[in-house]
């Protein structure tokens, strides 16, 4: 499944029960939780990040690098991570559909603990729920972490939507950033006799919250890469696309709601890194880095409601999952848990009831050819 995040039927009722099928298996889906508070936390309890250049969390990494494709080519396995065990030791996590009998998974790998989640399938964040006004129409110039898509965003008697996530630039022209399935997610011509284009017009807010009717929201920007995500063999190790904004549209300081604006440099995620996010359907989450360096198995489908494929990810953030991400917020990003100017640490763009999954920013970036607007 591609991570467009929201699904809506033309027949609303349909729409509902349709999603709450896709939903069970994957992220976002079927979530039609109430959406968390910004004071709320989904934070762990390790008081301190562990970086990357731990060189005991390296030697870590490096374990799990040896031992990633055994483990994620057994059966149930979907994710495979480095993180932390129960005494705050670095671990190999190994991510699975439901319960592994015992002794299926190793103990150890070379000295290093391995520990097992459930974590349930991991897909990009379609579904219905959220209110308030990060689904609303908005009076230009927008702020971003709100409700948008593609104006074409439809298929099968159903209409997509994501999240506008942030503004990015390349030289002096802006750009909002989002994911590739929330931009340009439709890559077969099945069930509305077109696919994806550059130039594409971008809404506020996305179809799915305009009854599926481009006229009722404003064109913000156009598209101006194709989906980095298709077809389902393509190389790029990232979930992103980017969209030209149209002129007045958008705060050129790439305000977001809820976070107001941000840092222009970046920072790696660490795990136990207090993060949070402003998304179309649950607003302003928090939650804290649960593992990185993950190779993961991502579901999408290749139009609104369409076929459905898997595509695997290398070195990815996850972050745990409570009420933090849910369909809708694809598209969202990640920044630390800062009260000023905080700093970009990922864009998301899939997950499951206990796990969201992030691309690193740094990767976003280098592929896009930009830079975070900010301060």
């Amino acid at each position: 499944m591609r991570d467009r995040s929201l699904r809506h039927r033309l027949p609303l009722l349909v729409f509902l029960g349709a999603a709450l099928l896709l939903g069970v298996a994957l992220l976002g889906c079927g979530g039609n939780q109430s959406p968390m508070s910004p004071q709320s936390s989904d934070v762990g309890t390790s008081a301190v990040a562990m970086r990357a250049d731990n060189p005991e969390f390296r030697a870590a990494m490096a374990v799990q690098n040896r031992h990633t494709n055994a483990l994620i080519d057994m059966e149930e396995v979907v994710a495979v991570g480095t993180g932390l065990n129960e005494n705050g030791r670095p671990a190999v996590v190994v991510y699975t559909v439901s319960k592994l009998p015992a002794g299926r998974l190793p103990l150890t790998l070379e000295g290093i603990p391995v520990i097992e989640e459930v974590s349930g399938r991991i897909v990009a964040m379609k579904g219905p729920g959220g209110s308030g006004n990060h689904q609303a129409p908005q009076t230009p110039p927008i702020q971003l972490g709100t409700s948008g898509g593609s104006a074409q965003d439809l298929a099968n008697g159903f209409c997509c939507s994501g999240t506008l996530g942030a503004l990015v630039a390349k030289g002096s022209t802006q750009y909002i950033l989002s994911n590739s399935h929330v931009f340009a997610g439709d890559v077969v011509s099945g069930g509305n006799g077109r696919t994806s284009q550059i130039g594409d017009d971008v809404t506020q807010p996305g179809l799915i919250d305009a009854n599926c009717q481009a006229s009722q929201t404003l064109i913000v920007a156009d598209v101006s890469t194709l989906s980095t995500t298709f077809p389902p063999n393509s190389t790029p190790n990232v979930d992103c696309s980017i969209a030209q904004v149209r002129a007045g549209m958008v705060r050129t300081d790439g305000s977001i709601l809820g976070v107001g604006t941000i840092s222009s440099s970046t920072v790696a995620a660490s795990v136990g890194q207090a993060v949070k996010k402003s998304g179309r359907t649950t607003g302003l989450t928090r939650s804290s880095v649960n593992s990185i360096n993950v190779t993961v198995q991502v579901g999408y489908t290749d139009e609104c409601a369409g076929g459905s494929y898997t595509k695997t990810y290398t070195g990815q953030i996850f972050v745990n999952n409570r009420r933090f991400l849910q369909g809708g917020d694809s598209g969202s990003l990640m920044v630390e848990d800062v009260t000023t100017n905080p700093r970009a640490v990922g864009l998301l763009f899939a997950g499951s009831s206990s796990i969201a999954v992030a691309n690193p920013i740094g990767s976003v970036l280098s592929h896009l050819g930009a830079t975070m607007v900010g301060n």
